[in-house]
């Protein structure tokens, strides 16, 4: 019990040296993104018959906001670990290297994707890299990432707790593409939740606390969980910040990198099976929007919500911006609940 406490209290240490690390970058960091102009410009959005949508009336205010605040949160995670590593005796190993790996490939393509966003450049200008193109560099990403967490940590296994008792089923070689439908699909819920001050980052910290108290029965437990102490370090002074009303958003550089990450540390620890309840807010969000543009297309052009995804549909019939938000944190933490004591039939 006492070197429990220890590890605890030490992983506890590693958290508040990274928040503070991280909370010391995050002011000059803000004014560094408001004085290079790092922010979203003006436009309008149209729908698939190029008229102007709700969207314009309910988040036109906001343009102006500087994106960048994944930027913060990856860099200083990765400069707090590379500092941590180097002052210490923990020796990296392919655990930490898959994590890192994530972060960086997804912050890569979800920076690529703000581009557009903050100097307002044609496709042509870009590469015209279309979106069948990004979800195919998504996809590439994430099998990579997976085959690399069954190849070099050896886990091909998703356990399955119920009532009475857990059943574990081993799928070998094809975990490595049921691993990167769950990474992509994450990725991409986190990024289509990311719409409101403070809401998808409320969400982030919800699912990382929980999923650091899986860690304990984990075999990799050390590294994931000294990883998720210094992500959940770095997060609390960007939500901070993110609060409405915001003083920087995310980007989508972030909201890959943190829904891909959500996937990939979920199957680590065996976790995958309680992520959809978990993770229960992002998976409504991202089926909301699935089903507003399954009904517009196949209904001509008739919607289900008032405009998706969900939280937006909420604001369009009255709530104000931080109900929103609050109640979205408030089912989330209920979820949370939920899936520890579903989780709690696997130990």
């Amino acid at each position: 019990m006492k070197t429990m406490t220890q590890q605890m209290g030490k992983l506890f240490g590693i958290l508040l040296a990274s928040m503070v690390f991280s909370g010391l970058l995050a002011v000059p960091f803000i004014n560094l993104l408001y004085k290079l102009k790092f922010q979203e410009k003006k436009y309008e959005s149209v729908d698939f018959r190029g008229r102007k949508t709700l969207y314009n009336k309910l988040r036109g205010w906001k343009v102006g906001t500087p994106i960048g605040g994944g930027i913060l949160i990856i860099g200083s995670t990765f400069l707090f670990s590379f500092l941590f590593y180097l002052f210490t005796s923990f020796a990296i190993n392919w655990t930490a290297i898959i994590l890192f790996m994530t972060f960086f490939l997804f912050g890569l393509l979800g920076f690529y994707d703000d581009l557009p966003k903050l100097f307002r450049l044609q496709k042509s200008r870009l590469l015209g890299l279309r979106v069948r193109y990004k979800f195919l560099l998504q996809w590439l990403a994430a099998i990579l990432i997976a085959y690399l967490i069954f190849e070099k940590m050896g886990v091909d296994y998703i356990t399955l707790p119920y009532f009475w008792g857990k059943t574990t089923f081993h799928f070998e070689g094809w975990f490595v593409p049921l691993g990167a439908t769950l990474i992509v699909f994450f990725c991409n819920a986190f990024n289509i939740t990311d719409g409101m001050d403070g809401l998808s980052a409320g969400l982030l910290m919800i699912s990382l606390v929980t999923l650091w108290a899986l860690t304990g029965e984990c075999i990799f437990k050390g590294d994931v969980s000294l990883f998720l102490a210094t992500l959940i370090g770095a997060l609390v002074p960007y939500l901070y910040f993110n609060i409405y009303p915001a003083r920087f958003i995310m980007g989508d550089t972030g909201a890959l990198a943190f829904g891909a990450m959500l996937a990939v540390v979920a199957l680590m620890i065996d976790q995958s099976a309680i992520l959809p309840i978990l993770g229960g807010v992002f998976v409504v969000e991202a089926f909301s929007t699935l089903i507003q543009w399954g009904s517009m297309w196949l209904r001509n052009g008739k919607k289900v919500f008032l405009i998706a995804p969900l939280h937006h549909h909420f604001e369009a019939i009255g709530w104000d911006e931080t109900k929103v938000v609050m109640r979205f944190w408030l089912a989330g933490v209920v979820l949370a609940f939920v899936a520890l004591f579903w989780a709690s039939f696997q130990f």
